[in-house]
């Protein structure tokens, strides 16, 4: 049999390692146990080439980085384990085909922009158990992205193609640990989210129902403090159209951070498990209702973007105003001045968001216009839209009211207020009702940081409420 044998799902934790351990491994051996089944029916397998997926590997956030070369080294130096050392030969007409076939689909993906050559851990455990077993194999590390869930899907149904096309037997390792905030006293906390994400990510991931691995938001995700999620979503897409036979081998958490290994097999052709344009067409429909609900304001926004994308010029209020919206636009927007925020999101990523804080032009339609447009091309932050991504946008006005001075954080309120901090001529502002800004203490933080202002600087602070608009 050629092309996608089987997958696994596994950990990361250099712990795992008795070198590194020094026996507090012992408290994870279910975990060992379980790798070393893993290990094993690699072997059996034979495969030619083992693809892994690091959350460790040289990440970019609008690229796929494959390692390019004729292999690499690594050690786990880092965890005073310098003697534990590993070299691996790369599947280079794998990773040729590979980046060829991402390009074709207008996939971001290739070699460009390695910074550092040697192996990360994410790899290294994995390999650590794979060597025990077998050694026959060439390897093809790949780095995950800051991209879309769909994207990362999609970068699996190209290894899948890739390795039909080459003929190759091929093991995909999904690297990965699950939530990092089980325990108050683990490494890095405990959030209720944390043992919410590694339930349900076990049992999706045990069962093999990856259409659920779409469900999961970035918000949530983020606040259970996984770094798995896009691995095993890459993971999922080779086995895009096939019946996959799943089983979970072990689960278990007893340091604060969830380590999870399950096992897939190809198991035929089922055309019903296109999952990812399944997901793309329920997406295009929410996307088709969310337009269809868009206030005056936000439409107003909507087709500045559109007109200035297509045609490079800016909607005029005199001249070209759409009839529909010049009918139902309430006076003020022709009459009053306002400060006004335009946000871009696109798959639940912010894509552009410029505003202003007080009135600059004649009018808050005129303001809404402006900012539409620079939010769309001028902030610096991100590329400018292409024409092809305008179906795929979320906007949102955010109307400013009055600014306030006030004398302590503890006049804010992170759901009702935005905040201006102020440090000389250095100025910033946070919206209110951001996602992932649950407290007082992160918004000034994050104020400060946009304005450039230090952590731990004084700073005049200012208050506002908005009318956001969608």
């Amino acid at each position: 049999m050629k092309g996608i044998l089987a997958a696994f799902m596994v950990p990361h934790p250099p712990l795992i390692v008795p070198e590194i351990g020094g026996g507090e491994e012992k408290k994870i051996q279910k975990t060992i146990d379980a790798y070393r089944e893993a290990a094993g029916r690699i072997k059996e397998l034979k495969p030619e080439t083992i693809v892994i997926l690091s959350p460790h590997q040289i990440m970019y956030a609008d690229y796929f980085h494959i390692s390019p070369g004729k292999g690499a080294r690594g050690d786990f130096s880092n965890f005073r384990a310098r003697d534990v050392k590993f070299e691996v030969s790369y599947d280079e007409e794998f990773v040729e085909e590979l980046s060829f076939l991402a390009a074709e689909r207008g996939l971001p993906a290739g070699t460009m922009g390695e910074r550092d050559k040697k192996l990360d851990h994410g790899t290294m455990v994995p390999l650590y158990f794979i060597e025990q077993f077998y050694h026959d194999c060439q390897v093809v590390r790949i780095g995950l992205s800051g991209l879309s869930l769909a994207r990362h899907y999609e970068l699996g149904e190209c290894i899948r193609e890739t390795a039909q096309r080459l003929g190759r037997r091929v093991v995909i390792i999904a690297s990965g640990d699950l939530s990092h905030r089980l325990k108050e006293d683990g490494p890095y906390g405990y959030r209720e989210e944390g043992p919410v994400y590694d339930e349900r990510i076990m049992e999706v991931m045990g069962t093999g129902n990856f259409a659920e691995l779409f469900e999961f938001s970035e918000k949530f995700c983020d606040r259970a403090g996984e770094c798995g999620h896009r691995s095993f979503v890459i993971m999922a897409g080779a086995f895009d159209r096939t019946e996959v036979k799943a089983e979970r081998l072990s689960y278990e958490g007893p340091f604060g951070v969830g380590y999870g290994i399950c096992a897939y097999e190809a198991a035929g052709e089922n055309a019903v498990r296109n999952l990812r344009e399944q997901f793309e067409e329920k997406e295009r429909q929410r996307l088709a209702g969310l337009r269809e609900k868009e206030d005056v304001y936000v439409r107003l926004a909507r087709r500045t973007i559109e007109k200035y994308i297509i045609s490079g010029r800016k909607l005029q209020i005199s001249g070209d105003l759409p009839e529909e919206i010049r009918r139902e636009m309430p006076k003020e927007m022709l009459t009053c001045r306002a400060g006004a925020f335009v946000s871009i999101k696109k798959d639940g990523q912010l894509r552009g968001c410029i505003g202003t804080i007080q009135a600059t032009r004649d009018s808050l339609a005129e303001e809404i216009i402006e900012n539409a447009v620079s939010a769309a091309v001028r902030d610096p932050r991100f590329s400018p839209i292409e024409p092809e991504e305008l179906e795929s946008l979320v906007i949102s006005v955010d109307v400013l009211g009055d600014t306030e001075k006030i004398s302590s954080p503890e006049e804010l309120d992170t759901g009702r207020y935005g905040v201006i901090v102020t440090k000389g001529r250095k100025r910033g502002l946070l919206l209110p009702n951001l996602e992932g800004v649950d407290t007082v203490e992160e918004q000034i933080a994050i104020a400060k940081q946009k304005a450039g202002i230090g952590e731990h600087e004084t700073v005049e602070l200012e208050r506002f409420e908005v009318v956001r608009h969608y």
